[in-house]
């Protein structure tokens, strides 16, 4: 949950290092640092908070040298500090590491170097790195590192600089992103993309054990055994233009704006005429996916709420029995796995750590993987059976919005697909549904230009100190992802709960002006929402609605109403996902929250 740059070649260090950084300043932002070799000699920078602190840092005390490694960093071991923030050295002043993930064993091994004679100046487990590279050091720095991963336990990506050898970086994954990007006569490394657009769309993704040597002028990879192998490079489609927040004051309300595009790119790509395309990377046959028994999906955070709503679909069109996850139980519950199921996989990137553990242990039991992923190569892409792309464009706001919608979007597409499979729709079924699927990205946009009607909402309730959010089916999961974007970005306490279970106990936290935000479209389950709203109201609580336009009934109920198009009950989730991004997205502002990087959280959690 890290961020890391490196750089050989003539460009000026500091500006390569710190550009790298501010792409990757998602990934974690407590503290950064950077190193090069100046003259033979290991020069450090670092400091705790924002990365505006190390950039003025620089300014007034530049590196040089034409190699470095840079990172920002998302506090695991130790708490942030100047001495905690990487890189981390060793005693002699010569070896200096970055570092992405956790070491597990860090306590036993730093015990043992503190007995021959090391001195720590960190409370990191990083620094055990720097210092068993340094023991294990005899004037090869490839053959050290590889002889130091030999101990280590844990998920990791590393990159190393030593004086003795000024001319390398030597990098090393193991269950945590890094890339290789590739120039003429300069090289780089990254923890993703974004860091390396400036410079070049030439890539070439790290698997795990893998160990690179970077030159400037050539990369060389070898495996953990220190065995030279080959890797291919491939062509970024993108461009840094992707990244950047244009007009918007947050990437997040930016990501929340480009919904309805990316919702129309992707009906573009995977709907032709009534036959469904999901890409080059989708290899299940028709058959194996009409033989189906039963489907298991695990996910973490955001992506587990749109995998719940995928139960609903997959139940409801292709009949076939699905439970819902979360990846950190999944892996350790010893789950029953008979018959012809398909584990599916749903992450933004393609790299969290508990969704890539809970893939691997379906794969040790032969289990056929799908997942749903936005990062192309990334590791959960590469190491399933089957993969459909979410399209959505890099996502930097760290709290998940078109990534979100996405999800939704191909679980609605995949289910309609295997209902066509398995014979649980007609034709004539799908051919509606597919009809009301392209009329999404009109209302999607219909929504966005009421956001002030949100703003308004959000400014009379922006001292609350709890929410309360309700639904019922398909959008109960709805409901728990709105709570989990408040919680998010405005660190405003906000549980979800289905609607009918509220008489079961949560109903006993209502009072009078108790904020509640219930989901009451028109759908199987409107009038059940409208004596649970009904149950609120009499408790004196302030509801605020979200309803179905030219619906009176609604109109009188809540305190405030927020209306959404008419549409397929199936496909309300995404309308009614993005009035919930945009009331949590204001309150966080008008409580000037830091909404792209809110506090203690990572983009990317590549940490158990």
């Amino acid at each position: 949950m890290c961020g890391i740059v490196g750089y050989i070649g003539d460009k000026d260090i500091n500006s390569v290092l710190m550009a790298g950084l501010w792409r990757l300043e998602y990934r974690g932002y407590d503290s950064s640092g950077v190193a090069s070799v100046m003259d033979g000699e290991l020069e450090v920078r670092k400091v705790k908070g924002r990365l505006m602190n190390l950039q003025e840092m620089l300014s007034e005390k530049p590196l040089s040298g034409n190699i470095g490694i840079g990172h920002t960093r998302w506090a695991t071991h130790g708490e942030p500090s100047d001495q905690n923030a990487h890189p981390q050295v060793g005693c002699k002043n010569k070896i200096a590491v970055v570092h992405n993930g956790i070491i597990e064993n860090y306590y036993t091994l730093k015990e043992e170097l503190l007995k021959k004679k090391h001195f720590f100046k960190s409370n990191t487990d990083t620094e055990v790195i720097a210092h068993l590279i340094e023991e294990n050091y005899k004037g090869n720095l490839k053959e050290s590192v590889l002889k130091t991963i030999s101990r280590l336990v844990g998920s990791y990506a590393i990159a190393v600089i030593c004086t003795d050898e000024p001319d390398k970086i030597v990098i090393f994954r193991y269950g945590s992103p890094l890339i290789v990007g590739i120039g003429k006569n300069e090289n780089l490394i990254a923890s993703d993309i974004p860091a390396l657009l400036d410079h070049t769309k030439d890539i070439i993704a790290m698997n795990d054990g893998e160990l690179g040597i970077i030159k400037k002028d050539k990369v060389e990879f070898f495996n953990a055994e220190g065995e030279k192998i080959k890797k291919e490079k491939k062509k970024v489609k993108w461009g840094p233009e992707s990244i950047e927040k244009e007009d918007f004051p947050h990437y997040m309300l930016k990501e929340i704006h480009e919904q309805p595009n990316i919702i129309r790119n992707n009906i573009s790509l995977k709907i032709k005429g009534n036959e469904f395309n999901f890409g080059e990377d989708f290899k299940f046959s028709p058959k194996e996916l009409a033989h189906l028994s039963h489907i298991i999906i695990q996910a973490c955070g955001t992506s587990w709420h749109a995998g719940y709503i995928g139960k609903y679909l997959f139940e409801d069109f292709a009949r076939i029995r699905t439970e819902i996850d979360i990846s950190s139980e999944f892996r350790y519950r010893n789950p029953v796995m008979d018959g012809e199921p398909l584990v599916m996989a749903i992450t933004q990137s393609g790299e969290t750590a508990d969704t890539l553990a809970g893939l691997r242990e379906a794969k040790a039991k032969f289990i056929k993987i799908l997942s749903l992923v936005n990062v192309k190569g990334s590791t959960i892409a590469r190491e399933s059976d089957s993969t459909i792309y979410l399209n959505a464009g890099p996502e930097i706001g760290v709290a998940s919005t078109k990534a979100f919608t996405s999800q939704i979007f191909q679980l609605y597409l995949l289910s309609l697909y295997l209902s066509k499979l398995k014979w649980t729709l007609d034709s004539s079924e799908i051919d509606k549904k597919i009809k009301e699927i392209k009329e999404l990205p009109k209302k999607m946009k219909k929504i966005l230009k009421k956001e002030n009607e949100i703003k308004e909402i959000a400014n009379k309730f922006k001292n609350a100190k709890d929410f309360m959010l309700i639904g019922r089916g398909i959008n109960y999961p709805t409901a728990l992802e709105g709570a989990l974007k408040l919680k998010e970005i405005s660190y405003i306490h906000a549980t979800g709960y289905p609607a009918g279970e509220m008489k079961h106990g949560p109903i006993a936290m209502i009072s009078e002006g108790s904020p509640v935000v219930a989901i009451a479209t028109k759908s199987s389950v409107y009038d059940k929402m409208l004596s649970n709203i009904e149950e609120l109201k009499s408790r004196k609580a302030k509801v605020i609605v979200i309803g179905t336009e030219n619906d009176e009934i609604i109109k009188n109920l809540g305190s405030d109403v927020f209306y959404i198009p008419e549409c397929e009950e199936n496909l309300s989730p995404i309308l009614v996902s993005i009035p919930l991004q945009l009331f949590a997205y204001h309150i966080a502002v008008l409580n000037e929250r830091d909404v792209d990087r809110p506090r203690n959280l990572a983009k990317s959690v590549t940490v158990e």
